[in-house]
């Protein structure tokens, strides 16, 4: 079972159809708002709610911020690497995928999730070792955005990358060393976005793997920005260039 920390994330859970087996409430939390939201939710899809102290919870917990409520819920499915882009081809957009080369902080790849789903990415792809997976934590920080992006995890990005060339995708590398301004790049193509680890940036082979290594340019004394927001900042480019109705 997964353990879904929050009371968002929760709500999100509950709406996407997420299978749940039992809710922990605070017997003190106040009955207002998202727990409110969280009660009608669980009653109409028929979930058990418990009352309990809120030391039971915070044993449970491993995020160290439930906001009094966690629930025990299916663990979240992953998706084929060819059934995500069977997938996204069926969809009337051209394909954007994002893909994390080694990020490591569950906050982090939290954040890009909730980000993806924001900008209409239609996967993400991650590593299955030697990263982030889907835990609490980073269900939390994503505030339920997880329960709608198709998530597919491979052993190899390298070869993943390869796997999405040959399906047409253009595949660019964000890196701080790269020698293209990322808004130059044509992400209305079927385009898929690599994001490095933290601190390692793209390893060797996914670099050269890339169609193009791009950049995003640094004005200040500080030389990279965090993995989460240089994702953000590219997405949102994506998005720009797809949607008319956005301006820079």
């Amino acid at each position: 079972m997964d353990l879904i920390e929050g009371r968002n994330p929760l709500i999100e859970a509950l709406k996407a159809g997420r299978p749940v087996s039992k809710i922990l409430l605070d017997s003190n939390i106040k009955r207002h708002g998202a727990v409110e939201r969280i009660l009608t939710l669980s009653k109409s899809r028929g979930v058990s709610v418990e009352f309990v102290d809120r030391q039971i919870i915070e044993k449970q917990s491993s995020t160290g911020s439930s906001q009094g409520v966690i629930a025990f819920a299916e663990v979240k499915k992953f998706v084929d690497l060819g059934e995500l882009i069977d997938i996204s081809l069926a969809k009337p957009d051209k394909p954007l995928y994002l893909l994390l080369d080694g990020i490591e902080d569950p906050h982090n790849l939290g954040a890009i999730l909730r980000t993806a789903e924001a900008t209409g990415v239609h996967g993400v792809v991650i590593r299955e070792r030697r990263a982030a997976g889907i835990t609490p934590a980073a269900v939390k920080a994503s505030a339920g955005a997880v329960e709608y992006v198709d998530i597919s995890r491979v052993a190899n990005i390298s070869q993943a990358v390869v796997t999405l060339k040959k399906k047409g995708i253009w595949v660019t590398g964000i890196d701080m060393d790269g020698q293209t301004d990322y808004r130059s790049v044509d992400f209305k193509l079927p385009s898929a976005i690599v994001i490095g680890g933290e601190g390692q940036g793209l390893s060797e082979l996914v670099r050269r793997r890339c169609d193009w290594v791009a950049s995003i340019p640094m004005r200040g004394k500080i030389v990279s920005l965090n993995a989460s927001v240089a994702a953000a900042v590219v997405m949102y480019e994506a998005l720009r260039q797809r949607d008319g109705s956005l301006r820079r």
